[in-house]
């Protein structure tokens, strides 16, 4: 991590202080263990009581990548569940990604159910977020997976939420400038895309942060769950057991089973915003001691993809977006602008993260 996060501090030995929060708040805290298994396995056991009678004990939502295809087999595996797996179409699936769920769902046994967003709908709130000029351009496909698989537990009834999320390759969370704006403001995605947008949201899953962190948390007692911080969770030994197991193939990098995604993080983040998410990326790496720094430093010299693919990609994301490379060209080029442009509710989403790092139940630096 580096001054590209413009409130990034170092202390007097040079120490960011991403790494501090590791050592001091993250490390001390993190049991994966023989205590992580045994809350594995309470927690096992806590879920099949509940699922008793019914067809599902949990869901998984489902990309086919990493963390979530790892986190379904611990699930399955390890902890003896019978996980629904739920899939969100939004229209940017990778070939590979589409094999990797197939491979998943067809080598655990286990039922997937998948979500086809409305792509009229979709597409009109990516262009609008496109021309609104911030550098969060993963909000809409954000919105429709988190919405979407909240409102199906709701509706099925399914208590337990279960996700890839993880300490080992995600202890350092993007700081919000760099695009990852802090969970789904409808207030904020409703004002961009009535400003930009050309179509009326009818279908679009759209369910506000405050409601399911809120709402389905405390009133309907949802509960979110994260096996693979509970078990030792190495990046390569995980992708070499997948491949063995299920022939499930791995990702050149993190977020590359979505196609949009992959363009955003590699082309459009970078080279319009100056902001390299790999940083991030490479840093929980580097302080769960599975990347060296210096090959870290290495691989950002250049793009994870090379340069003649990266121009095909944003020709691919103009059509499939029914804009010109023209149109898009010029979007890119335009004025950038951030989330504090547009009205929202990011001072509330902002106080209830540091409410939860508080109370100790969040311990990654929301900045």
């Amino acid at each position: 991590m580096d001054s590209t996060d413009s409130t990034i501090e170092f202390d007097e030995d040079g120490i960011c202080l991403y790494c501090n929060n590791f050592t001091d708040e993250i490390l001390p805290k993190w049991r994966y263990g023989d205590h992580g298994l045994k809350t594995l396995i309470s927690r096992a056991e806590e879920i099949k009581k509940d699922g008793i009678g019914r067809d599902f004990d949990c869901i998984i939502g489902l990309s086919g990548g990493l963390d979530s295809s790892y986190c379904a087999y611990i699930a399955k595996e390890v902890m003896g569940l019978r996980p629904m797996l739920f899939h969100v179409d939004a229209g940017w699936n990778t070939d590979q990604a589409v094999s990797n769920i197939e491979k998943i769902v067809d080598g655990l046994g286990l039922d997937l159910y998948t979500e086809v967003v409305n792509w009229e709908e979709i597409k009109d709130l990516q262009v609008a977020i496109l021309k609104s000029q911030i550098p969060h351009q993963d909000i809409p496909q954000d919105s429709a997976f988190f919405s979407s698989l909240y409102k199906f537990a709701k509706e099925n009834k399914i208590k337990y939420v279960l996700t890839g999320g993880n300490m080992s390759t995600e202890c350092i969370r993007e700081p919000e400038e760099w695009g990852a704006y802090p969970g789904n403001d409808k207030i904020f995605i409703k004002g961009i895309h009535k400003k930009f947008g050309s179509r009326p949201l009818k279908s679009f899953p759209m369910l506000d942060v405050l409601t399911y962190k809120v709402y389905y948390t405390y009133i309907l007692g949802m509960k979110v769950f994260k096996p693979l911080d509970h078990v030792p969770f190495i990046k390569s030994d995980a992708e070499k057991l997948l491949e063995a197991k299920f022939g499930w193939k791995k990702f050149k990098h993190k977020h590359h089973e979505s196609r949009f995604t992959r363009f955003f993080e590699d082309y459009w983040l970078p080279r319009k915003f100056g902001f390299d998410r790999r940083k991030a990326h490479f840093s929980s790496l580097i302080l769960t001691g599975q990347m060296a720094r210096a090959d870290a430093l290495s691989r950002i010299q250049t793009t994870e993809l090379d340069e003649e693919f990266l121009n095909q990609e944003f020709e691919y994301v103009a059509h499939k977006l029914d804009l010109s490379v023209e149109e898009l060209r010029d979007i890119f080029n335009g004025n950038n602008k951030s989330s504090r442009d547009y009205f929202s509710k990011k001072i509330i989403i902002d106080f209830a993260a540091k409410v939860l790092v508080m109370l100790g139940l969040e311990k990654r630096l929301y900045k």
